[in-house]
């Protein structure tokens, strides 16, 4: 059994306190500070690189009961910069785990938080509005605590896409397989690129910068933009390529930050949200047919638009709507073959209601063949 961890604190950008015990290291941990509804995949959500530069509380009240394992991690490593919990299971049980939370966070000093009133935490970030944070050790802000959070960044104009996006190209799939798709690494998940090769895709994942011209002489049956963290409109150069992409009418599907990115490379804008879509519940409506998907998120900007369409950019229509807040879910381009959602359809561990997105995706490489 582990001993009683010291005594912890998050500090608020706007003064509010809240006291636990942390577990990790002490150092003062500043970052934006969100939450997430997930009942089950925090190890998915650690390791999604759309939560760089972020400290996520989770909603959920118990966290890391069952345990860790080498096949669920959406990266090489956790992305947060830290988690804050109402408790961190002492022990775990599952025929999957290799090992427990606890250990595989301290292991890549990743502060956790925990004993802390997650409920109001969370009430407090829905009404106020995520904002930056400092988790560090005591029950007191160190005059070095204070001075990291003041020096924090905003999120807004933070481009953390060129951070995490892969330095060299590398392939994911069989190199037989029937269709070529060349994929953007804005910050992609490593189950986006599992369910492309369930589909038979072979996918070069190329660096966030990579240019036009070097993307389509690898002649790519399609492209694919991934999710990534970060304020979209500060990745400048991305639309950029995504625009001379578009005019050789090269198939292009776009998940999350990829969604925001085409929003923006046809003329749209897109906002800082007040508290983002976080979790694995949204209720999405296809305007199309009128069904509602339960789906996953992970963002805090979303494109400017209604169902009626996206401001400033005519060639786009909007497909998909939240129906909680009415935000822009889903586009696609009038005349070209491209489209995008803001939620998630590769979900681990789900839920998989837009998985037929990537059969969508696999209609227009199979058209553009003839």
């Amino acid at each position: 059994m582990h001993s009683l961890p010291p005594n912890g604190f998050l500090l608020l950008e706007d003064g509010t306190l809240f006291l636990g015990r942390l577990v990790g290291p002490s150092l003062p941990t500043v970052a934006e500070v969100v939450f997430t509804t997930n009942m089950t995949g925090y190890q998915e959500v650690f390791t999604d690189p759309s939560y760089k530069g972020q400290i996520v509380v989770l909603t959920a009240p118990q966290i890391g009961n069952y345990g860790v394992n080498l096949d669920d991690p959406e990266s090489a490593r956790p992305q947060v910069a830290g988690v804050v919990v109402r408790e961190l299971s002492p022990t775990y049980s599952n025929w999957r785990a290799t090992g427990d939370l606890r250990a595989w966070l301290e292991q890549y000093d990743v502060p956790v938080l925990t004993e802390v009133d997650t409920r109001r935490l969370t009430r407090h970030l829905r009404n106020i509005g995520v904002m930056k944070g400092v988790i560090g050790a005591g029950e007191t802000p160190t005059k070095a605590a204070l001075e990291a959070l003041d020096s924090c960044p905003s999120m807004e104009g933070l481009d953390l896409a060129t951070v995490v996006s892969t330095r060299e190209p590398y392939t994911w799939g069989k190199a037989d397989a029937p269709y070529h798709v060349v994929a953007y690494d804005y910050g992609i998940k490593r189950n986006i690129l599992r369910l492309f090769e369930e589909h038979g895709v072979r996918v070069t994942v190329v660096p966030s910068d990579t240019s036009a011209d070097q993307v389509l002489a690898m002649n790519p049956d399609g492209v694919f933009l991934s999710n990534g963290p970060g304020d979209p409109a500060a990745v400048s150069y991305a639309p950029v390529a995504i625009r001379s992409i578009a005019a050789k009418e090269v198939p292009m599907f776009g998940i999350c930050l990829g969604h925001q990115l085409l929003g923006l490379t046809f003329g749209g804008r897109t906002a800082k949200m007040p508290f983002g879509h976080r979790g694995g519940n949204q209720p999405v409506k296809d305007l199309a047919t009128g069904k509602v998907l339960i789906t996953s998120q992970n963002h805090g900007f979303a494109v400017v638009g209604s169902p009626e369409g996206v401001e400033g950019a005519p060639d786009l229509a909007v497909t998909h709507v939240n129906l909680n807040d009415g935000t822009v879910e889903g586009l696609r381009h009038k005349t070209l073959p491209i489209f995008a959602v803001q939620y998630h359809p590769e979900a681990a561990p789900g839920p998989h209601d837009a998985v037929p997105l990537f059969d969508q995706f696999l209609t227009a490489l199979r058209n553009r063949r003839g």
